[in-house]
């Protein structure tokens, strides 16, 4: 038989979906399953977008230009510009996802063996992007007791090497929440300034900032247009994650003719999802604050559910739609694979996603957990009560003294 290659045996598995042949064999059983693994939102896509869908009349599916439909482009150039990020049609390309452009982006800016340094914990996939590219990733701990927030830049600096290309940071974080402050992208563009460094921004949740708090951008930084590289998606901001539909924004004009070129080898994104993309940039602002106040009521029902177990900790999150939490589990992903095998409460269960996938450091995360509050406040409370009852049953809990609950 042919053998597999050591680099498709060594690619890593996603926490998020790894889970699923336990989660497919509970709904067999006849098991409700809650899904708090993944950021699929339930809330509907805007009408604009699906009614562009349904009026589609061509004759001909064909291919697109490898930048992008022009007539997409130039709304997107209105959308950014309109927030502040004083771009060109020539400063953006959009690409299958945001994950196509990060990927893009790693091959054009870094060489075999090159170092990317991100704060952990991070979006899992962005393993798999750099293995796939052959870029190491060197990881900067943040801490669940400060609420994930950007660890000190010295911590930076002791990771950089002659190898080190960029540093990566996603704004609202996946998987942690973590709302990054003008401060705190202020330090980072100084860091990247002293060390010519690019600074990678994957804005995927840009719109989903709770309590008053505001976005920034490296775009909207000073003198750092020759470093910013920013990767977005409709997948959340229209709650259309199957279109698979992102962008790769830069004004650093040789990163551009260069990721055109990996652009140019795929072809080009797909006509559909861009015509849909297209309508959606005109989505009224009420839609997006009709959103905002949802996922906040969600949050805050998750996070004040969660305080409340005992032994668990869960910090409040500025944005996005996930929290990473603390549990007195032995081991998280243990817990959450027994959650779906072994326990059930009025038959149902919930399906979480493993937080130590989401970390570099061997061992770090073990007792952490992801959890995406994207299903409705009825589910949600019906999926807390589950998992309460369910750390009074899991074996492997560890007693009172052993996991300390942080101080809010």
């Amino acid at each position: 038989m042919p053998k597999i290659s050591n680099k498709g045996k060594q690619m890593p598995a996603s926490p998020i979906r790894k889970l699923t042949p336990y989660a497919d064999r509970a709904k067999q059983q006849g098991k409700k399953v809650y899904h708090l693994n993944i950021g699929q939102p339930d809330i509907e896509t805007p009408e604009a977008m699906i009614n562009a869908i349904k009026n589609i009349d061509f004759k001909v599916w064909a291919y697109t230009q490898s930048e992008g439909n022009l007539s997409y482009r130039k709304k997107l150039v209105e959308y950014y510009n309109k927030a502040g990020y004083n771009i060109s049609i020539e400063d953006i390309f959009v690409t299958t996802g945001a994950s196509e452009a990060i990927v893009i982006a790693l091959q054009t800016c870094m060489d075999d063996g090159d170092e990317v340094i991100i704060p952990e914990p991070f979006y899992a996939n962005y393993n798999a992007f750099a293995w796939m590219s052959n870029v190491t990733i060197k990881p900067v701990l943040s801490s669940i007791e400060t609420g994930f927030a950007l660890p000190a830049i010295s911590e930076f600096e002791k990771q950089i090497t002659d190898k080190t290309k960029a540093i990566f940071i996603c704004n609202p974080n996946n998987p942690t929440g973590y709302l990054y402050s003008y401060e705190e992208l202020t330090e980072l563009k100084k860091l990247c300034l002293k060390y010519d460094l690019y600074l990678f921004a994957d804005e995927a949740y840009r719109e989903f900032c709770y309590d008053d708090n505001k976005f920034y951008s490296p775009m909207h930084l000073d003198g750092l247009d020759e470093n910013v590289l920013i990767f977005d998606s409709v997948s959340k901001r229209y709650s259309a994650c199957g279109a698979r539909l992102g962008c790769f924004i830069t004004k650093n004009r040789k990163v551009i003719e260069t990721a055109l070129k990996f652009a140019q080898a795929r072809l080009s994104p797909g006509m559909v999802a861009q015509i849909a993309a297209e309508a959606a940039v005109d989505t009224p602002p009420s839609y997006f604050e009709r959103v905002n106040v949802e996922y906040t009521e969600r949050r805050n029902m998750l996070v004040e559910s969660l305080n409340k177990m005992e032994g668990v900790f869960c910090p409040n999150p500025g944005g996005a739609f996930y929290v990473v939490a603390r549990f007195p589990v032995d081991d998280s992903e243990k817990f959450c694979q027994w959650m779906l095998e072994e326990f059930s409460y009025d038959n149902q269960t919930v399906m979480m996603a493993p937080a130590a996938g989401f970390y570099s450091t061997p061992g770090a995360g073990r007792d952490e957990i992801r959890l995406a509050y994207v299903l409705n406040k009825e589910d949600l409370a019906n999926a807390m009560i589950c998992l309460e009852k369910a750390l009074l049953e899991y074996p492997g809990r560890k007693v009172k003294g052993e996991s300390l609950k942080a101080k809010a």
